[in-house]
């Protein structure tokens, strides 16, 4: 007697880069065994999808405009709590890692993985409930660095974002309505808390605590 074909896994994909998505989306249907349902472009069309084809896996990024992976995460938790979800992110710090798992990720996946760990991932997930490939689950064995606002006031990390946006300081300080001064003061003790010494330094930090996107 020839052995059962195990049931298709089913997937959703949520990711705001269309060539990324795509690229992810072809990838994914080439693995044998697995349906994409929809693929959406960020948290708030990915619970929209949920409520209606229901899959069993829901693979998310973290960074998405409008309602972030993150909080997507939460609320799928709450309201499909049988339901997996897959993290596949470029952002890796143990703050963030442990912090998608708190939310209700099954599953965490960086980006520059090799490609066949996407079809284990769903295989593990699906048989096992997990999945963290192997320098994430590390990570969630170390203790938590302090997050950003453990470090910097409000007003920096909104100093900071913008500066991780490309603004110069007098664009900030219009946008805030401060000094140009007064920036520049907040972006020095901004550095100097965070061990920094370049805008470029500063950009790749907030991008690896969740404050802009790449």
């Amino acid at each position: 007697m020839m052995p059962a074909t195990p049931p298709a896994v089913r997937v959703v994909l949520a990711e705001d880069h269309d060539l990324v998505r795509a690229g992810i989306r072809a990838l994914l249907t080439s693995i044998p065994g697995v349906q994409v349902l929809a693929d959406v472009s960020d948290g708030k069309e990915l619970l929209a999808v949920l409520e209606s084809v229901q899959p069993d896996v829901a693979i998310t990024d973290l960074a998405m405009p409008g309602m972030d992976g993150m909080t997507a995460i939460g609320l799928i938790r709450q309201r499909f709590p049988r339901m997996r979800v897959l993290v596949l992110s470029m952002q890796d710090s143990v703050e963030t890692i442990k912090r998608a798992v708190a939310c209700g990720a099954a599953g965490y996946l960086r980006k520059n993985a090799q490609a066949f760990e996407l079809a284990a991932a769903l295989h593990s997930l699906m048989a096992n409930g997990s999945y963290f490939e192997g320098g994430i689950a590390r990570r969630l064995l170390e203790p938590a660095e302090p997050g950003v606002r453990d470090l910097l006031t409000e007003r920096q990390v909104e100093i900071l974002t913008l500066l991780a946006s490309g603004k110069a300081s007098k664009e900030i300080a219009f946008e805030l309505g401060l000094s140009s001064k007064t920036v520049d003061v907040h972006r020095s003790r901004i550095m100097e808390r965070l061990g920094l010494n370049d805008v470029a330094s500063l950009t790749l930090y907030a991008v690896r605590q969740g404050l802009v996107q790449v």
